[in-house]
């Protein structure tokens, strides 16, 4: 589904993606892993057409990237940024109606409505509040319905743990399960290393602007040197 190749991002002087290469395959969850400052953010924002590289190519279904963000939505490209960034001074019904603003088939508008009530109940029952009144919770998965709202093939979600009590991050990370098991892939970066490889078919560990080491999920989990970085100390013998 989605193919990067030797892909190089710079911030001025500082590069921020040196020559990246990563694939994911259609209806898989695949995560990315890595210190603050390894690019992360940058390879998403990449690959939702908000950031220009200097080198390198992105396909998303055999077709090279667009550097324009609202096609790679109609594409089938969504990202869920980091820090939620939902509009406050808007309902939450409102939040969501902008994420389908592509959408001109009221039938299927309402029936994608009714698959993100399903999936955050929670949603329903505050649809007339302002978005700045729920909890931060409440806003991550406002943004993530937002980002469904508009059909994706594949959705980006960056950091979508930060500042979660530990409660809300496993409630959140159950929900992605539910996501991918209705067709949509997954591309993950995640501070929560364990939790992200846990859920993921593969994964990629990033070190300064480059792939440095991936695997299956569960196999990263067992890796020791993925546990001495990213993992807390492992037990010693």
């Amino acid at each position: 589904m989605l193919d990067v190749k030797d892909l190089s991002v710079r911030y001025g002087q500082i590069q921020a993606l040196d020559h990246l290469s990563m694939h994911i395959r259609a209806g898989e969850i695949v995560s990315v892993i890595g210190a603050n400052g390894a690019g992360k953010s940058t390879l998403l924002k990449s690959i939702a057409g908000l950031r220009l590289a200097m080198a390198g190519r992105i396909t998303f279904e055999g077709k090279a990237l667009v550097s324009k963000s609202f096609e790679m939505v109609r594409r089938g490209v969504a990202l869920v940024p980091e820090g939620r960034r939902v509009f406050g001074n808007l309902t939450v019904y409102e939040n969501l109606v902008i994420g389908s603003y592509l959408q001109k088939d009221k039938q299927v508008f309402q029936q994608e409505l009714a698959e993100v009530y399903q999936l955050f109940p929670r949603l329903k029952e505050r649809k007339s509040q302002p978005a700045a009144t729920l909890s931060g919770g409440e806003q991550q998965m406002l943004a993530i319905g937002r980002a469904i709202m508009s059909r994706p093939k594949l959705l980006l979600l960056d950091e979508p743990s930060l500042g979660l009590a530990p409660k809300l991050v496993g409630e959140i990370f159950v929900k992605f399960k539910e996501i991918n098991g209705l067709g949509v892939t997954l591309l993950l970066v995640e501070q929560n290393a364990r939790q992200a490889l846990a859920l993921s078919d593969r994964a990629y560990v990033m070190q300064t602007g480059r792939i440095i080491k991936e695997g299956k999920g569960r196999e990263l989990l067992q890796d020791p040197e993925v546990q001495d970085a990213y993992l807390g100390a492992r037990k010693r013998d």
